[in-house]
């Protein structure tokens, strides 16, 4: 049984190596997992994700609640992703790349739309980033986890200044 302060959300922001490593410096954050939500094949191994499975590359985030807000999770989000490109960021290209917010608790749409329509203001184009229920969502294979912890050169359309954990929590 999961603890009932700990949360989860799923972050979909190009590919999820630097994503993943990015949300796991995050104070309260407890746990990260890469995988592919919100497709048409069950358990779709990466080659089928990368040729036309529908699935996004996703971060799920297990979080503590009473450490970490739904809400910063969103703003720090927002800082590492352009919410106005579809299906691409940075060199990334192709369905699997999209921006997406899939959410388990309804509860939480409140605070998703809020962070939207505050950023929304940031842009002179619409964010294209989805925000949808969570369908499903597939553990990646384990050369994904951690992928940048394992591959410090590693390719990351993420800066590698974004990465300052003291940056990340505000210090």
């Amino acid at each position: 049984m999961i603890d009932k302060k700990l949360k989860e959300i799923y972050l979909a922001g190009g590919c999820f190596w630097g994503l993943e490593k990015y949300f796991s410096l995050l104070t309260g954050v407890v746990s990260t997992e890469v995988g592919y939500a919100n497709g048409n094949k069950n358990n779709p191994t990466y080659d089928e994700v990368c040729n036309g499975s529908g699935h996004a590359e996703t971060v799920k985030l297990l979080y503590d609640a009473e450490i970490v807000s739904l809400k910063k999770i969103l703003q720090l989000y927002f800082d590492v992703i352009d919410p106005t490109l579809k299906n691409r960021q940075g060199n990334d290209f192709g369905l699997q790349y999209r921006t997406g917010v899939y959410y388990t608790d309804e509860n939480d749409l409140a605070v998703i739309s809020a962070i939207f329509e505050e950023k929304a203001n940031n842009y002179s184009k619409p964010i294209l980033t989805e925000v949808l229920p969570l369908n499903e969502f597939y553990k990646a294979e384990e050369y994904h986890q951690k992928y940048l912890v394992k591959n410090p050169g590693g390719y990351c359309h993420i800066g590698k200044d974004k990465f300052d954990i003291n940056k990340i929590n505000g210090r």
